[in-house]
């Protein structure tokens, strides 16, 4: 009964992910003008599509795989490594759209982090590359002991799930700012509501319920991998691979 809710939660996730990506390129492309890797403004909007694209959607994604029952039996040398590329396809994604807000910033002479959106995002990144190189070096490489591994273990999904959040509150309070400074002084201002403000809130929402629904499954305990012991998998990366 657990592993069919989770598969219908998977089904749900994947659907609410792929429309959140697809809602944000939608929103770019018929209000924003598109997207171009040049010095224009079709520059910045690269930046939503790639964060909610790697700090997000892939970032969600990248979470589960140790929910997924087939991870639970066999060799976990697999998943640690799908676990890692994913979580390091999201980084490069995460730093790609960092460059094109920057580069955006640096030809049209705006200030770089000012706003809270900024200081919420950089902190997301900053901490999931500290997190990343954390899980590299303490649950792949050979080196560590068990015990470190245990008493880290914690401290690596708390702040997992930190930063999921911490990007999601950084996408929302993006998508508002980017509101705010395009409608503030056109004929339909964001106040009015206008088609543009309606379809990006709504697609803050999709990307709230993502988030949340992510969340709720890394909590459920009937879904999480079950502890050593139970399962003889756990090793070392290098001991896995013979």
């Amino acid at each position: 009964m657990a592993r069919g809710q989770f598969y219908v939660f998977s089904l749900v996730l994947g659907t609410l992910g792929s429309l959140c990506l697809l809602f944000v390129i939608y929103w770019v492309q018929h209000w924003r003008g598109g997207l171009a890797w040049d010095n224009s403004s079709l520059l910045f909007n690269w930046h939503p599509v790639l964060m909610v694209a790697g700090m997000v959607v892939v970032y969600g994604a990248a979470s589960l795989v140790y929910r997924l029952p087939q991870s639970w039996v066999g060799p976990k040398l697999p998943w640690k490594l799908l676990h890692a590329a994913l979580h390091l396809a999201a980084f490069m994604l995460a730093v790609l759209g960092l460059v094109a807000v920057f580069s955006f910033h640096q030809h049209k002479k705006i200030a770089h982090l000012y706003s809270l959106h900024s200081w919420l995002g950089i902190a997301a990144v900053t901490l999931f590359a500290g997190q990343w190189l954390l899980g590299f070096s303490v649950f792949l490489l050979p080196w560590a002991s068990q015990g470190l591994r245990s008493l880290l273990k914690p401290a690596h999904v708390f702040f997992g799930a930190t930063i999921l959040t911490l990007s999601m509150a950084s996408v929302l309070s993006g998508i508002n700012e980017k509101l705010f400074f395009s409608l503030k002084n056109t004929t339909a201002p964001y106040s009015s509501l206008p088609p543009e403000a309606c379809f990006a809130n709504f697609t803050g929402m999709l990307v709230a319920v993502f988030v949340v629904l992510v969340l709720y499954v890394l909590l459920v305990s009937s879904w999480k991998r079950p502890e050593p012991g139970l399962l003889a998998d756990r090793q070392p990366l290098l001991q896995e691979a013979q």
